[in-house]
């Protein structure tokens, strides 16, 4: 699938740019810096909301005391929060001291402290209502990008920025151009927003989009319920994206009410102007896309499932930021049912937070996959980057949902890993082999909201 491509470029000395519309990213960063801001311009911003995790967050509490001094206080503790979720539980000494760190700083300050098994940290900020539609939020974690996903800015920063933000609460940015990407019509069964974002990479590149945001437009998206449109920002930082951005509406606004109890007032100014400049717009048809597999060893080099058909597979992962969430799990829970894994092949699953690990087991999902031979961990980061609970060995083949597959990203430099969406693990589970989604028959489900399930 060849998109339409338009190339844009903005003058940003020319004196009657404040005349033309601007993108999501300008607006956002013009509320929060209180300027005219444009592509281009740099700018002190006002962060809403912080966040740290078990491997980044000691380095930050290290800049925040040399900042601000050892009894200092953070600018909001409501609106930061501290994830123990990477190596989780820890693997060894010094991560079970990192994780104290966190728990110590945490209670000092008096910040949010989500700890072992709660879940990973763009999971849990979301369904719990740290972020909302319009906020700008930093995270020391590169897929803060994730947030675009509700209609925030969310962008990922290093550790020595989050602890100097933490005392000041601003930080400088470049506003960023804009790539969009609009897609039309209805996706086919055995297609998803992974697959989506899989192609997206693919044409732009691992780096076509650095410094840029991302905007996913078009009648596609629109029709996309939250935790995939979700999938669509995590990924924007595959092609070097700042931030990835879906226009919050009407159905963010329900997902948001009632996942977390809070009235949400949307505010329609919260999307592009029509007259806005992109720096190149991708159009696409929704019905020529296939579904896409990542090959060894970027996620750029994405390619149609049916290129890479047929190859053996060792280990199947399911979870992460990208795609850890329920309905991703009950995609292959429901491939799986009544069934077994293929001979000689292993299935690690891994849920994005505990409300995920815990609506597995009242629904069935968890015994679905155990039963067809699935070992389950609980809520966190895990496999994704090597660190523990599924770690490859030398000439292993992994085909996840996850979103990197650099050398060694998942354990050995001498294994290899294939990304693709959670239809397509499914799939290849029963064969042990890499399987079009669209040779069997695939669900899509809708958002689950945790607060209104009840045990």
């Amino acid at each position: 699938m060849q998109p339409m491509r338009t190339t844009r470029t903005t003058n940003n000395d020319d004196p009657d740019r404040t005349m033309t519309g601007k993108t999501l990213a300008e607006k956002l960063l013009s509320e929060k810096s209180g300027t005219d801001a444009r592509a281009g311009d740099y700018v002190e911003a006002e962060i809403d909301v912080a966040m740290a995790h078990d491997i980044t967050g000691p380095l930050a509490f290290q800049t925040f005391h040399e900042v601000a001094g050892e009894d200092a206080d953070l600018f909001a503790p409501d609106r930061t929060v501290f994830t123990i979720d990477h190596h989780a539980p820890a693997d060894g000494v010094q991560a079970a001291n990192n994780h104290n760190a966190v728990r110590d700083f945490a209670a000092k300050h008096g910040a949010h402290q989500f700890d072992v098994g709660d879940g990973i940290c763009h999971a849990v900020l979301v369904e719990e209502g740290f972020v909302r539609p319009g906020d700008l939020v930093i995270g020391a974690d590169s897929h803060s990008t994730t947030y675009g996903g509700i209609g925030a800015f969310g962008t990922g920063v290093g550790s020595t920025d989050l602890g100097t933000a933490l005392a000041t609460g601003e930080l400088w940015f470049r506003v960023p151009e804009t790539l969009k990407f609009e897609v039309e019509g209805d996706l086919a069964d055995g297609v998803y927003a992974k697959d989506l974002i899989l192609r997206f990479i693919g044409d732009v590149g691992f780096d076509g989009c650095t410094y840029k945001a991302a905007e996913y437009t078009g009648s596609t998206i629109e029709s996309l319920p939250i935790h995939e449109r979700l999938v669509l920002s995590n990924m924007a930082i595959e092609m070097g994206g700042k931030a990835g951005f879906v226009a919050p509406d009407e159905r963010t606004v329900d997902y948001l009410e009632r996942q977390t109890g809070n009235d949400i007032e949307l505010d329609g100014s919260l999307r592009s102007d029509d007259d806005a400049e992109f720096d190149e717009v991708y159009t696409y048809r929704a019905a020529d896309l296939a579904p896409q597999v990542s090959k060894p060893s970027n996620p750029e080099n994405a390619v149609d499932v049916t290129e890479v058909e047929g190859t053996e597979i060792d280990q199947l992962f399911v979870g992460t930021c990208t795609n850890g969430r329920y309905e991703d799990i009950k995609v292959v829970a429901d491939i799986l049912a009544g069934e077994e894994l293929a001979p000689n092949v292993r299935m690690v699953v891994v849920p994005a937070s505990k409300s995920v690990y815990q609506h597995m087991l009242h629904t069935g999902v968890f015994q679905t996959l155990t039963d067809a031979g699935a070992v389950i961990q609980s809520a966190g980061c895990g496999p994704c980057a090597g660190y523990h609970q599924g770690v490859l060995g030398d000439d292993d083949v992994c085909l996840a949902t996850a979103n990197r597959n650099f050398p060694g990203r998942e354990g050995s430099m001498d294994s290899k890993v294939y990304l693709s969406s959670p239809a397509t693990v499914g799939a290849s589970a029963l064969y042990g082999e890499i399987t079009d989604p669209r040779s069997i028959e695939t669900t899509r489900h809708d958002d689950t909201v945790f607060a209104e399930v009840s045990p």
